[in-house]
């Protein structure tokens, strides 16, 4: 049988190195992970409790689409807690994963050929699942003096039917202050785009409070997941905010792909919302890495980066060391036992020279890598 053409979306490659890593694993090697982008942490304790005890006196069948009342409504009162804005919980819609959201979201606002802008580096099924519904993405080239985020300036002559950002960033953590975010999405606006904040990295954040779109416009598309913060990327359970009278379409899209998000996970989810205490314990960890990562990558070689505002990513230019950091990636597993992303995975164009390394799991795995690191690249220096 033959297959659409909407279907010749490139590979994931951090999903490539996780299965190199998986083998190598799988012979007896030791292998430190900073290549995914997940917590090394479970879901919070009072999650999987609540959970147990609704296994054991509920059905678990299907929700409505939108999602149990009861989340949307506890979601709606994060954003005041968060943000100081007042959401109304009927325009939260609980979505499978963040990666369901960005399907809602583009096949809701976008015809077949629309162009849709996303900053590079970025997250790379973004321009992914753009294709595969038979849009065009459209690269906007970061600078480097602009912490690799998009500018308002950058905009102009892009016939941009609609505009993606994210802050936290991935793969570099970088984030928008609210000066920045009110340009983008005004000179979105300008051009008749429409504006999606991708901020599922918020609440990681170290010295600064994420700024969220719904602060400055409720004409804008919000998406935001448990995965992150939450600790709950297996779980598959995320969220959007979209303007009030996109909220029938949204629904209806949902009926018809998803029927419904995970029951269960909306249950657990729920209950993390109340686990304050655990979640801030893990950013104390992300802080102690991110501390480590700053101090440890330039000591053993890998000097230009910049600090990362949130997430737990710090995104290096290794374009001095190589001009193919996919099979530098592969050197560095082979010989070093750390998995790290190439960064061709986020900017087609430059990351033949670049690398992501993630700092989400322990510290001690963190405290091994960087001295893995430092070994290999001496080595690598004197060879």
């Amino acid at each position: 049988m033959r297959n659409s053409s909407r279907s010749r979306v490139d590979a994931f490659i951090v999903m490539d190195v996780m299965e190199a890593a998986r083998r190598a694993e799988a012979q007896g090697r030791h292998i430190i992970h900073m290549e995914v982008g997940q917590p090394g942490t479970a879901a919070p304790e009072g999650a999987r409790a609540a959970l147990a005890r609704a296994m054991r006196e509920e059905a678990m069948g299907y929700t409505v689409a939108l999602g149990l009342p009861a989340l949307r409504a506890r979601i709606a009162q994060l954003y005041g807690e968060w943000y100081d804005v007042d959401l109304s919980p009927e325009r939260v819609i609980v979505t499978p994963g963040s990666s369901g959201a960005f399907i809602l979201a583009f096949t809701a606002l976008f015809d077949a050929g629309d162009r849709v802008g996303i900053g590079s580096p970025g997250y790379p099924s973004y321009r992914q699942i753009l294709r595969a519904l038979d849009l065009v993405p459209v690269d906007i080239q970061t600078a480097a003096e602009n912490r690799l985020q998009p500018v308002a300036a950058e905009l102009c002559g892009q016939d941009l039917s609609g505009l993606m950002v994210a802050s936290p960033a991935n793969p570099t953590g970088t984030m928008l202050n609210r000066g920045a975010m009110s340009d983008l999405i005004g000179a979105a606006a300008a051009q008749g785009a429409s504006f999606i904040s991708d901020e599922i990295y918020h609440g990681i954040e170290y010295e600064a409070k994420a700024v969220s779109a719904l602060e400055i416009t409720d004409e804008c598309y919000v998406i935001n997941s448990f995965s992150k913060y939450f600790s709950m990327t297996g779980w598959r359970v995320g969220w959007m905010v979209v303007p009030e009278d996109h909220v029938r379409v949204i629904e209806r899209l949902a009926q018809n792909l998803f029927i419904c998000p995970s029951h269960a996970s909306q249950v657990a989810a729920l209950a993390a919302m109340e686990c304050g205490t655990e979640l801030e314990a893990n950013m104390a960890v992300y802080r102690r890495n991110r501390t480590l990562m700053l101090e440890g990558l330039p000591a053993a070689g890998f000097d230009r980066i910049a600090p990362p505002d949130g997430a737990f990513y710090v995104y290096a230019d290794v374009s001095h060391l190589t001009g193919d950091s996919r099979a530098f990636a592969a050197e560095i597993l082979e010989k070093a036992g750390v998995a790290v992303t190439p960064g061709l995975d986020f900017d087609p164009v430059r990351g033949g020279g670049t690398i992501r390394f993630s700092y989400a799991r322990a510290t001690a795995d963190i405290e091994e890598g960087l001295a893995r690191l430092a070994r290999f690249m001496a080595a690598r220096r004197a060879g």
